[in-house]
């Protein structure tokens, strides 16, 4: 199949952009995006042309690396997936094809397609560790956890990190990426001793990194590879009300203003 790209072309993080109109011929229906991605650039390569930066590293679904909006569509139009995922097969035969870096404030565009993600990062590390016992594992029936609980905490967990939610929410939020970080510490025992420091903190760094807020408009679940449900962010706002509420009364108890 033949296609047309539109891909954004960017020197570097102060350098201005703009869409760059490449040609694709000969691609198999079986390609992966990224295969046909690797296409474009062979051929770029060979006429002494800097090759399109983008982000891939595993190219199964799991490292959360690739970061592509196409078509205005984060990860492209097929439900559930990472770009990696996506294959050519969903697009047609002279189909032009919009290819441009996740958009937001908090993910700096490093070049062309690659983008600066490490505010994710920094929310993560904001939420500080669990305490845990060391020594000899535990046996598995040691610590009950109900099913209802242990699979809503799967589901969370499933989070790859890619910065999808950022790129298609319209207000630029990370709510859903914090929250499934916040969720599946919080649903099981061992995310219990820290559980509301944790949210506090890392609701914090979310708002430091300068990211939009939530209003649940729900593009977010629409676009995350791994279907995670917006159900998390109102779990992460339930523990952020009651943890500034034990916090005020902490410092009351304290005597602190």
């Amino acid at each position: 199949m033949d296609v047309t790209l539109h891909v954004w072309r960017q020197a570097g993080p102060d350098k201005p952009g703009r869409l760059v109109e490449y040609p694709a011929t000969g691609i198999s229906t079986d390609a992966s995006f990224l295969e046909m991605l690797d296409i474009v650039n062979h051929g770029l390569i060979e006429r002494g042309e800097d090759p399109i930066a983008f982000s891939h590293d595993c190219r199964e679904g799991i490292c959360g690396s690739c970061s592509l909006m196409i078509n205005g569509e984060a990860h492209g139009p097929m439900r559930g997936t990472a770009t990696c995922q996506l294959h050519m097969r969903m697009f047609k035969n002279g189909d032009h094809i919009f290819i441009e870096p996740w958009r937001s404030v908090a993910f700096p565009v490093i070049k062309d397609l690659v983008t600066d993600r490490r505010s994710l990062d920094r929310i993560i590390q904001a939420g500080g560790f669990i305490t845990e016992n060391t020594g000899g594992a535990r046996d598995a029936n040691a610590i009950l956890v109900p099913k209802h609980d242990a699979d809503a905490a799967m589901d969370a967990a499933a989070c790859i990190g890619c910065g999808a939610c950022v790129a298609a929410c319209p207000n630029g939020s990370a709510s859903l990426f914090t929250a499934a970080k916040i969720s599946h510490l919080g649903l099981l025992p061992q995310g219990q001793p820290e559980r509301y420091r944790r949210v506090l903190g890392m609701v914090a760094q979310m708002d430091a990194e300068h990211f939009g807020g939530c209003t649940l408009h729900g593009e977010c679940q629409e676009a995350c590879p791994k279907s995670i449900s917006i159900g998390v962010i109102s779990r992460m706002n339930r523990d952020y009300v009651r943890a500034t509420v034990m916090q005020r009364e902490e410092r009351e108890v304290a005597g602190v203003g």
